[in-house]
């Protein structure tokens, strides 16, 4: 064990004990093949290590790089991958060819409770002794929990029968989309009958009235009726 984990440890400066090495630069520039030596004197100088990055290489590739540095950005590399990275779980549910309703109804809400959590499931339905001459049993449980889970989970393989065993794979449903999804992304806008009306339509029969009906009362005066109020008063005194 300590061997491979030794095979496997970065080599940095000293550690690098091959003959010469091809050397890379702290800005990317390729410095070509020199003596181990030199490339490590090189690094020295610069305030930097030689850490080699690919050892399988034939002479070894080395950067000139603080060390440190290029731990961490390793490390941090490595730890993104793993977020990136979705594993799912399989859970196992165990059933017998003569499962009783109760045990059949609490494993069956076992397995609602897997593929509620995207978990997928594993049925498998053991027979024992001459169990195994009734696997027809064994079929029509597999098919009874098929159809029970169908409005949340798909089957992803089908029962098959190995050795004493009948097993069957279930996933679950992909999520629908929504209705905001399916929506258009520039929907027409329906304008209403009122709406579609051009103004002179959208106007009422109040509204359309003639210029002789729209005016006020005292604009339909005849001139001899709409007397100003100096006449008014010489007809009085007379």
């Amino acid at each position: 064990m300590c061997t491979i984990a030794r095979q496997f440890r970065t080599r940095v400066n000293r550690l690098i004990r091959v003959p010469e090495v091809r050397v890379i630069a702290a800005d990317g520039e390729q410095l070509g093949v020199m003596a181990t030596d030199r490339a490590i004197e090189l690094a020295e100088g610069q305030g930097m290590d030689l850490v080699e990055v690919s050892p399988t290489a034939r002479p070894p590739v080395c950067r000139i790089v603080d060390y440190g540095k290029y731990k961490y950005e390793k490390n941090k590399r490595l730890r993104q991958s793993k977020k990136k990275q979705h594993t799912i779980q399989v859970k196992e549910i165990k059933l017998r060819p003569k499962t009783e309703e109760h045990d059949y109804q609490f494993k069956k809400r076992h397995a609602e409770e897997f593929l509620g959590k995207s978990f997928k499931v594993k049925f498998t339905i053991i027979f024992r002794g001459r169990e195994l001459d009734h696997k027809d049993m064994g079929a029509r449980i597999l098919k009874r929990i098929r159809e029970d889970l169908a409005h949340i989970a798909v089957v992803e393989r089908a029962a098959q029968f190995e050795g004493r065993l009948m097993t069957m794979f279930m996933a679950p449903l992909p999520p629908k989309s929504t209705p905001a999804q399916n929506k258009p992304k520039n929907p027409e806008k329906t304008k209403s009958p009122e709406e579609a009306k051009s103004p002179e339509e959208a106007q009422s029969p109040e509204e359309a009235q003639s210029p002789e009906e729209a005016q006020s009362p005292e604009e339909a005066q005849s001139p001899e009726e709409a007397q100003s109020p100096e006449k008014e008063d010489q007809d009085a005194k007379a």
